[in-house]
């Protein structure tokens, strides 16, 4: 019989799982400190917990996954994710849609409030193991967010990964109009910046 099998509790649970998951499948805080003394599981963040034998995974995407479902790359974040930017993000930035209650998560993870009515627009999902998902915003919606806000990320971000993506093969300046028009000034702004780099 396998390790894994003899652990109280074990099948009841997901790769990764929260304090309150643990309680529900039986495991005492006694025996869940003492799993975690034992090197069987890895304490991800504060209340969350991975088997220690699970396949690797990004931990700040998991805990994002987990505090923040409806959270979504965005910014120079989703621009490395799309191969659009050379920077090694510092940080993860992350949006959510205005009037959410905003977590508390790692130092390096950085949250941005976007408008509820446009945060849809251009989201799609991004597979992080243990069957988990976050969101992150297509390319287009990426850039039309990076040169709407150059004044917080720069414009020479903004307008290198603008090149990039038209250097692609199937990237259409009206399919960036089109996403722009969602945005109030973002069409002009973005008109220009083809301008610049065209």
């Amino acid at each position: 019989m396998s390790r894994k099998a003899t652990i109280p509790g074990r099948k009841a649970l997901p790769p990764a799982f929260t304090y309150t998951q643990a309680r529900a499948a039986g495991i005492s805080a006694e025996r869940l400190y003492a799993y975690r003394s034992q090197g069987l599981i890895d304490q991800v963040a504060r209340g969350l917990y991975r088997w220690a034998d699970a396949p690797q995974v990004d931990q700040d995407l998991l805990e994002i996954a987990h505090r923040a479902p409806r959270g979504t790359l965005c910014l120079v974040t989703a621009l490395a994710r799309h191969g659009l930017t050379d920077i090694i993000p510092p940080r993860i930035d992350i949006a959510l849609p205005r009037g959410s209650r905003t977590p508390a998560l790692r130092e390096t993870i950085q949250v941005h409030v976007f408008a509820r009515e446009t945060f849809e627009l251009g989201r799609d999902e991004l597979s992080i193991g243990d069957g988990l998902s976050i969101g992150i915003y297509s390319p287009e919606r990426t850039l039309v967010d990076v040169i709407r806000l150059r004044h917080q990320e720069g414009a020479d971000v903004a307008w290198n990964a603008l090149r990039r993506w038209i250097a692609r093969k199937g990237s259409k300046p009206a399919a960036l109009l089109a996403m722009a028009k969602h945005f109030r000034g973002a069409e002009k702004a973005v008109r220009s910046a083809l301008e610049v780099v065209l």
